[in-house]
């Protein structure tokens, strides 16, 4: 794959989920895998994919639960499989079989759960996806990844073409993807990316709210609050080693994520932070639990103070609160 701004923009304006297809089609050329959808071949762009390859491609059609199944038994003779439906019918509809057969049996599967968080906006609390993390990281063995952008959404998707075992891979956002990385960086999962240096405030978001804290960080530092901000794309395992470092050298944490305060990254950095007694101040940023309001994304984003302005505010507050 080739990474450099122009292809970040172009991968940006197809959304991560569109971007698949592309990908998929590179990626083809030079490794074996098979590609199962549940009725999502349109909304993830595969249509050259299916063309050029239609013995690597299974659509089930809605049929979810079967998929996991189909492609545990797939994956069983020595194939790399890849199932994409939204995220709560693959993290929640398909739960069990996950669990089961993907999970127990140590499958070579990996789960792509598309428009995570809020993106399907006046879809409705029944498309959104808040729940998937929460989930997926109770399941023994489980790798989940949140990539921030498009670009790190085909980094994703190429590191996973080489890793052995059950992963969920994590797509939130909508068509326009703001762009977190234009050019080539290194990518590993398991691995923290630290975009801005700072002091004394650490800022640790995943998916979209990456771009969000990243710009919310610009905001800060007019105040004078210059705050480290990472990309934790993988949710499950954490870099351990990376927060060990920042934990001893920032007080106060900040979490953000498109996705319900239970169970999620912010959930995952507190039991970090638990386990090791660290003392650190945290304050997690992400949905209530509560169903709320159907609307648009930004509108959305916005009402859970999940935009810049609103992390940035809430960020302040926080660090005030503990001078």
């Amino acid at each position: 794959m080739e990474y450099n701004a122009r292809n970040a923009m172009e991968w940006s304006r197809l959304s991560s989920r569109k971007v698949l297809g592309s990908v998929f089609c590179q990626l083809a050329q030079e490794k074996d895998f098979i590609v199962m959808v549940a009725d999502v071949a349109s909304s993830t762009s595969l249509g050259d994919f299916v063309s050029q390859y239609p013995e690597r491609f299974i659509n089930v059609g809605i049929a979810e639960t079967n998929m996991v199944a189909m492609a545990t038994g797939i994956a069983e003779t020595g194939k790399n499989v890849f199932v994409m439906t939204f995220a709560p019918f693959a993290s929640m509809r398909c739960f069990e079989a996950v669990r089961t057969y993907v999970g127990y049996m140590n499958a070579n599967v990996k789960i792509i759960g598309l428009a995570s968080g809020l993106s399907m906006g006046v879809g409705g609390n029944t498309h959104f996806g808040l729940e998937d993390v929460s989930l997926m990281r109770t399941i023994p063995g489980m790798t989940v990844v949140s990539p921030a952008d498009c670009t790190e959404t085909v980094k994703t998707i190429e590191k996973a073409m080489d890793f052995r075992g059950p992963m969920y891979i994590r797509l939130t956002g909508v068509n326009g993807n703001p762009i977190v990385y234009k050019d080539d960086y290194d990518f590993a999962i398991g691995k923290g990316n630290i975009l801005r240096e700072g002091e004394r405030t650490l800022i640790i978001a995943c998916g979209m709210c990456v771009n969000e804290c990243n710009r919310a960080a610009k905001v800060l530092s007019k105040e004078g609050i210059t705050p480290t901000v990472v990309d934790m794309h993988t949710i499950k395992p954490l870099d351990e080693e990376l927060l060990h470092s920042l934990l001893k050298t920032h007080q106060n944490v900040v979490v953000a994520e498109e996705h319900t305060l239970i169970g999620g990254l912010g959930s995952a950095i507190s039991e970090f932070i638990t386990k090791n007694n660290y003392k650190n101040n945290l304050k997690c940023i992400g949905l209530p639990d509560k169903f709320g309001p159907v609307a648009n994304y930004g509108y959305l984003q916005e009402y859970y103070g999940l935009n810049a302005k609103s992390i940035a505010v809430t960020v302040s507050n926080f660090v005030k609160e503990n001078q």
